[in-house]
């Protein structure tokens, strides 16, 4: 797909889910260790390549297995570290990760489809514009946080759901990475 269009360059930002995009999903269960975390196809390679594109790339993940307490917030660290290690030892870039721990019922700020962690990268990274950001994710919720703050929003899967809430749609986030920018 032709994206040229959007003329990308270090003013605008990166927002990635994790499960699911950066990572695979764990069926009816948590990525709890970092034994579990297992890229997605590719997805080293599509950050890299995505991560020099923009100024600055952001990982927004729900994760409420905190708050159901099984795991805890040092797990997610350790994850998260390794994550960030294979990005930069593939070239790529991840600026920050914020994540929520909350339970979905006590619909937090800082959960998505809210957008308390875009506020909290703004807030760390005062040059962020919403206007000039894209979201990729491969639930609703990424999506309506993506609508919610103005981002163009790229889904990610197979799965369908009403166009509306995207702008393009793409099988995974190496299949995005590959398009003409």
């Amino acid at each position: 797909m032709n994206l040229t269009h959007l003329h990308l360059d270090n003013t605008w930002t990166l927002f990635l889910d994790r499960d699911g995009v950066i990572n695979e999903r764990v069926v009816g269960d948590y990525v709890k260790e970092v034994d579990a975390f297992i890229f997605t196809t590719n997805a080293l390679q599509a950050i890299q390549k995505l991560s020099a594109l923009v100024g600055k790339t952001i990982v927004v993940t729900n994760q409420q297995g905190i708050g159901k307490g099984l795991y805890t917030h040092e797990a997610l660290a350790q994850v998260h570290t390794h994550m960030l290690n294979h990005v930069t030892n593939a070239g790529g870039k991840i600026d920050a990760v914020f994540y929520a721990p909350h339970l979905a019922a006590e619909n937090n700020v800082l959960r998505k489809p809210n957008i308390g962690m875009p506020l909290q990268a703004q807030a760390q990274f005062t040059k962020i514009n919403f206007a000039k950001s894209i979201m990729v994710g491969d639930s609703l919720s990424d999506m309506q946080m993506g609508r919610n703050i103005g981002a163009l929003c790229i889904w990610l899967g197979t799965d369908v759901i009403d166009a509306h809430w995207y702008d393009y749609a793409f099988n995974s986030l190496a299949d995005f990475a590959n398009s003409k920018f």
